[in-house]
């Protein structure tokens, strides 16, 4: 949230591995409008975890400034992602006895905590309990049990722990910069929020979100979350073979990764040659595009690979009806979503922003997925008590709100 006086607003910081993206999101009574952006190249991040707080601060301030200044607002609050290896989810599952016959707010609140009552490590914390179902006396499938009649309620939720240093270091990094964290999300779940549909979610997904410095796999089945996981590969993996194996500067590698990259060799036409700058100031060299794409084909179809055995590990490969959907920057390069389909047999595509307003041209791509995801995250997460998240994402003051607006108008 930030001081504006026209509508509410809401500030997604993705913290990645490559860049530092914050974006400023305003409701209105359509929805989530867009209104400003700013990014800026992170420099204190390996495979998504503060390796150097100075850097990252200085980062994170750049791309502050950026977006207050494109959004003529103040940046106070902002809801930040969390991703790495240390990043962990299980199943769980708590039972408790109904009061009065009637399930309330408190049962609801008893029964989660009966289901995150698991033995953790001192060195991690529960990130978030993720509610899957609710169960009343044997009748299951219950989203929302609030209200219902019974006399014994079981909760099936999905818990999220990661290492308390990370999230620590991230809140610190975020404070020094003058910043406030409302709350911290798992990137997968925020980029969910983003690119994925409820018929998607219902039917059985698989969204994969490539960043930088890991590729986070977050599975959905009958409109809930049922596996989470992270893997430590992304698109500074395939930068580095790119720079070894063309013998070229880290910085000349990216680029020509962007420019001329491609996920399958037998989409390159064999006549194009792109030029590539040597190290120690020798002349560049003319190598054929298709060198190129042998290089990153077999690391890019390592990492799905490595989704193939998660999605199969956790039992959920026949559930995923509506396929997969990639998002994270590297999933810009071309050839992707082919050679997706090819290595895990299901039907793929890319996942840009949708269902947003403002600068939706600005972020309709799939590198601002996490950034736009923690918005709308923010959005159905904040006060309840003066706002209504309806699906369709559409924002509508309680009458509370309403009569106040009145009341002002009046006298």
């Amino acid at each position: 949230m930030a001081k504006q006086k026209s509508g509410e607003i809401i500030v997604g910081l993705d913290i990645g591995t490559t860049k530092i993206c914050a974006i400023v999101g305003e409701l209105t009574d359509s929805g989530i409008d867009i209104i400003g952006i700013g990014t800026h190249p992170s420099k204190g991040l390996r495979k998504g975890v503060v390796v150097n707080i100075e850097a990252t601060v200085s980062s994170i301030r750049r791309a502050v400034e950026e977006a207050e200044l494109m959004a003529g607002a103040e940046i106070s609050h902002v809801y930040t992602g969390i991703a790495g290896g240390h990043i962990k989810g299980f199943n769980s599952q708590g039972i408790v006895a109904v009061k009065d016959k009637e399930v309330r707010d408190a049962d609801i609140a008893r029964v989660i905590d009966a289901a995150k009552a698991v033995a953790i490590p001192l060195d991690r914390e529960v990130i978030h309990v993720l509610p899957q179902e609710f169960i009343i006396d044997d009748q299951g499938g219950i989203k929302e049990p609030l209200g219902m009649a019974g006399v014994r309620l079981e909760a099936k939720v999905h818990i999220v722990t990661g290492a308390v240093s990370s999230a620590q270091n991230i809140v610190k990094c975020a404070n020094r910069t003058g910043l406030n964290v409302s709350d911290i999300v798992l990137q997968p779940l925020a980029s969910a929020e983003a690119v994925l549909s409820e018929d998607e979610k219902e039917l059985g997904v698989c969204l994969v979100d490539i960043g930088g410095g890991t590729t986070d796999i977050a599975i959905f089945s009958g409109g809930s979350i049922v596996h989470t996981a992270v893997i430590a590969l992304g698109g500074n993996n395939l930068t580095s073979d790119i720079a070894i194996g063309l013998r070229t500067p880290a910085h000349e590698a990216e680029r020509i990764k962007q420019k001329y990259g491609c996920a399958l060799a037998s989409m390159i036409n064999k006549d194009e040659t792109i030029e590539v700058p040597s190290v120690g100031g020798r002349q560049p060299r003319v190598l054929g595009r298709q060198i190129l794409s042998e290089i990153l084909e077999p690391r890019v179809e390592e990492i799905f690979q490595l989704v193939h055995r998660e999605i199969q590990k956790c039992g959920y490969e026949d559930l995923l009806a509506s396929g997969i959907v990639i998002t994270g920057g590297s999933t810009l390069l071309a050839g992707m979503p082919e050679l997706a389909e090819e290595v895990l047999g299901l039907p793929v595509r890319r996942g840009m922003p949708r269902g947003i307003g403002g600068l939706v041209d600005v972020v309709k791509s799939p590198m601002y997925a996490t950034g736009v995801g923690l918005v709308v995250y923010g959005a159905k997460h904040m006060d309840r008590r003066m706002f209504r998240i309806r699906e369709d994402g559409n924002v509508y003051k309680k009458v509370k709100g309403r009569m106040r607006e009145w009341l002002e108008e009046i006298f």
